[in-house]
């Protein structure tokens, strides 16, 4: 820390308890000084020689015939108006970044200036603070930090706007030229520690972009506000850097926002600082990671701001939602709502999302525009694969809250149908949980529910868990095995399996077409499958995969795949398919003739979404703090 002695007389200051302070001197004292609550008993000479506004005050109490002089509006009160004193008297003082400002504040309000005398004190601190403080990183922070008590004649000599430009200046220089020794706040490193056994003493450690970023944490929201704007006009720090340092301050200021949790009581005065940081935040898509812009989100929502700061945040998450991650989007419900989670807000964030592909498909006017905005990643096949995914497996999370309605699951989950993907095994795992803890719904509300996921697209693990899922409609049941047949055909080279045509007709019907009556056979077709039917169809598609090595077992809600070895032995391929199912179906449709056993409602595979597990990994921007 820098600092200036001025001054060669030995200090003769005395206390006489906390509120009287006098000069130790053969003299005796002549004139009684009251600031605030305490007296100062001095000399007049060394103190009218140096200030221009006690000259007038000592001439106008003389007046009255009276050597008492009452100040209660000095700035930095009795501490600066001793510094003042001191100076006067020609006694050693010290000054530093914690006392400076003060001291310049009460010499301009004492009118120490050079024209009383010259060499005055005004003059020297301002030499001390231009040659010194405003050169040195830690101590214009700390200046700065002063100001505030001292407004608003601190504003108005610009000792303010000083400091900010000091900081926001070394901010800006290359990094190149930045020592350690500017930060304060940052961890030792090892060989600074004498613990680096390899450290040859040089210092060659590379400083990071953001080594100034949790420095300026310390400032209070207004001047910390002043100083990023005058980084960002001085153009020289980029975006990414600037979103770091805005992270940081967020997450020092805004207990609990790391964690999407805001943790303090008195919102009101949190609400300004988020409001703060979210306008200074840079306008370029990927300044912020879309994980730091859902905990701001989460945190206006729990500090009730503004629906516009909300709106705001929303648009700008959606613009690139891909880069979230399922625990991202876990958004609470306020206290009140039915629903564990914030489902709407994740809808508008959805659709945000979806927005850009029709803006961007109405603004497209020719190849090299398609090219340009391909290559800006705007709604690219990739990003509309990492979002069906994320939505996969964020209605897997969802999908445990009892009081979450159907339509809702369904609503979101449609939002991506659209986006193309090669397998459904994570809309599947949604669909399985939504189903063991929403027990009580409907045969309808079941085929609504799996119409979200093509049986053609689940993988081998996932058809083996299906075909063992009591929670699926038996039509459901009966489409995976059809298509794992077909899949264990094809790989060994063989043709379709010789299955019954109304087991044909079954699959290559589609769901949802009307119909003027329903069959009983329909009826029990859309009925939940029993144990024994489901043994049956397990033991088919043991059969199906044993000549493709070991089964693998994976989890999709609470059921495992654990097949009876020795019901798998006895398979003997897909000659069994045509008897199983031909068994199956004499049971369901009796009397049924082949036109009775098909469908013409909508496939299970018109819903076309993305794979995607329960939980995927987190994707997180690495930060360099």
């Amino acid at each position: 820390m820098k600092f200036m002695k001025l001054g060669s007389k030995p200090d003769s200051f005395q206390t006489d308890g906390n509120k009287v302070r006098y000069v130790a001197t053969e003299l005796a004292t002549d004139i009684v000084i009251h600031v605030g609550d305490v007296k100062f008993y001095l000399h007049k000479f060394p103190l009218l020689s140096k200030s221009a506004r006690l000259q007038k005050m000592v001439s106008s109490s003389d007046e009255g015939n009276g050597d008492e002089i009452y100040i209660n509006d000095i700035p930095g009160s009795s501490s600066a108006f001793e510094i003042c004193a001191k100076f006067c008297y020609g006694m050693t003082v010290t000054l530093n970044a914690y006392n400076v400002v003060a001291a310049r504040c009460a010499a301009e309000y004492l009118e120490m200036h050079e024209t009383i005398e010259k060499g005055n004190l005004v003059y020297k601190v301002d030499v001390f603070l231009n040659s010194s403080i405003f050169r040195s990183w830690k101590d214009s922070i700390i200046v700065l930090q002063t100001t505030k008590s001292l407004l608003p004649l601190s504003e108005e000599l610009k000792l303010i706007n000083h400091c900010i430009d000091a900081i926001a200046s070394k901010a800006s220089v290359d990094v190149s030229k930045v020592d350690w020794s500017y930060t304060y706040n940052r961890k030792k490193l090892p060989e600074e520690n004498g613990n680096d056994h390899g450290w040859n003493g040089v210092r060659s450690r590379m400083v990071p972009n953001d080594w100034w970023v949790e420095d300026l944490c310390e400032l209070e929201i207004e001047f910390y506000k002043r100083v990023i704007i005058t980084i960002k006009t001085k153009g020289t720090i980029s975006n990414e850097v600037i979103g770091e340092a805005l992270k940081a301050y967020a997450y020092r200021k805004l207990p609990g926002s790391n964690k999407g949790v805001m943790l303090y009581n008195d919102f009101s005065k949190l609400r300004p600082t988020l409001d703060t940081i979210l306008n200074l935040l840079p306008e370029e898509k990927g300044s912020v990671s879309c994980s730091f812009l859902l905990k701001l989100l989460k945190a206006a929502i729990s500090l009730n701001s503004g629906e516009m700061v909300k709106e705001e945040l929303v648009k700008r998450i959606g613009q690139q939602l891909e880069e979230a991650s399922v625990n991202d989007l876990l958004i609470r419900a306020r206290e009140g709502e039915p629903t564990m989670y914030d489902v709407q807000v994740v809808q508008k964030i959805l659709e945000e999302f979806t927005m850009q592909d029709r803006n961007a498909k109405t603004e497209i006017g020719n190849e090299n525009e398609i090219q340009d905005i391909i290559g800006q990643g705007i709604l690219s096949e990739a990003s509309k694969l990492m979002v069906a995914k994320l939505i996969d497996g964020y209605l897997s999370d969802i999908a445990k809250d009892p009081n979450l309605p159907l339509s809702v699951f369904i609503g979101i989950a449609e939002m991506v149908s659209s986006f193309s993907r090669p397998a459904h095994d994570g809309i599947y795992g949604a669909i399985d949980t939504y189903l063991k803890v929403h027990s009580g719904i409907s045969k309808s509300e079941r085929k609504r529910i799996c119409r979200l996921m093509d049986c053609k697209k689940l993988s081998a693990d996932a058809c083996m868990h299906a075909v063992q899922n009591e929670r699926l409609p038996l039509r459901v049941v009966v489409q995976v095995l059809f298509f794992e047949q077909v899949r264990a055909a094809a790989s060994s080279g063989s043709s379709t399996p010789d299955l019954p045509k109304a087991i044909k007709d079954l699959n290559c019907t589609s769901y949802g077409s009307s119909r003027s009556a329903t069959t009983n056979a329909d009826e029990d077709w859309d009925a939940v499958a029993s144990a024994a039917e489901l043994r049956a169809l397990r033991g088919e598609v043991a059969a199906l995969r044993v000549g493709n090595g070991v089964v693998q077992e994976r989890n999709y809600g609470d059921n495992k795949s654990n097949f009876d070895k020795a019901a798998i032995s006895k398979m003997k391929g897909l000659t069994t398919s045509k008897k199983i199912f031909s068994k199956i179906w004499s049971s369901k449709s009796g009397q049924a003739t082949e036109n009775s056993g098909s469908d013409s409602s909508e496939s299970l595979g018109s819903a076309n979404l993305d794979e995607a597990k329960s939980t995927p990994t987190r994707r997180g921007r690495h930060s360099v703090s």
